[in-house]
């Protein structure tokens, strides 16, 4: 449906990255790449994990809604030498998903506890490394930040919050010498994925599961931003189908 395919990920050697939300769907495709292609990689995870990382992965339980445990994981880059090359904000929250007039005021906060203010909160406890490295903030998007879909009130809301977070972290620390880029995500086959195909409430639950982008597609233009740094994007919002990444994947020709 969507025609995509990963794209070449360059050697990371020598390069520290923070993944949040690493223990299942993109972000432990993304911790294998980026583990694979030489760098030293920080996974955060939130719950049980699916399936042991790497060998080579310090893995450990990070909750970016908690202050003690998101100061525990930047003293873990602390003693991984102080430099932070990029920190992956890949952790995320779809609930609850319903209709408007259906949710509770209250029922819309652990989105955006996670999507926007966890954003904000491993960010700013990273900024020391970050800035030591002149490093990157990639943040994970999602068409929804500009798109609203029926059934999503506390995703869409909270991800447009990130979308305008990226701008503004790109805007105010630029003068650190740091970048932020926000990565729009197709549907992809994870496990939100499912959550949304069980509420059934709007187009996107209707995609087929076979139809659905394969992890590792997200996963490699993540892990290719990774490695470039930002450097050669003009600009903090792209898409993992934006015609840059697609001139870089091995597509079959049309007939």
């Amino acid at each position: 449906m969507f025609n995509l395919a990963p794209v070449p990920v360059p050697d990371l050697s020598g390069r520290t990255i923070l993944v949040t939300g690493a223990g299942r769907g993109i972000g432990a495709a993304l911790v294998r790449l980026l583990a694979a292609r030489g760098a030293r990689v920080l996974a955060g995870y939130y719950g049980a994990p699916d399936g042991a990382a790497p060998a080579t992965v310090t893995s450990f339980p990070l909750d970016v809604t908690d202050a003690a445990s998101v100061a525990a994981a930047a003293a873990r880059v602390g003693a991984a030498g102080g430099r932070l090359d990029v920190l992956v904000n890949n952790a995320g929250l779809i609930a609850p998903i319903g209709h408007l007039a259906d949710l509770t005021s209250d029922s819309l906060r652990a989105a955006h506890e996670v999507n926007v203010i966890g954003l904000h909160r491993i960010t700013t406890a990273c900024l020391p490394a970050l800035t030591a490295a002149q490093g990157l903030i990639l943040n994970a998007g999602t068409g929804a930040a500009t798109t609203p879909m029926e059934g999503w009130t506390a995703y869409c809301t909270s991800k447009a919050a990130a979308r305008m977070m990226t701008l503004m972290m790109d805007k105010e620390l630029a003068p650190r010498g740091l970048r932020a880029v926000f990565c729009g995500i197709p549907p992809t086959d994870t496990m939100m994925q499912g959550e949304i195909r069980t509420a059934g409430l709007n187009p996107i639950s209707r995609i087929a599961q076979t139809d659905l982008v394969h992890p590792d597609v997200p996963a490699s233009v993540l892990a290719w931003i990774c490695a470039d740094g930002g450097r050669t994007l003009n600009e903090p919002l792209v898409d993992v189908r934006d015609d840059r990444f697609r001139a870089l994947m091995d597509l079959p020709s049309g007939p």
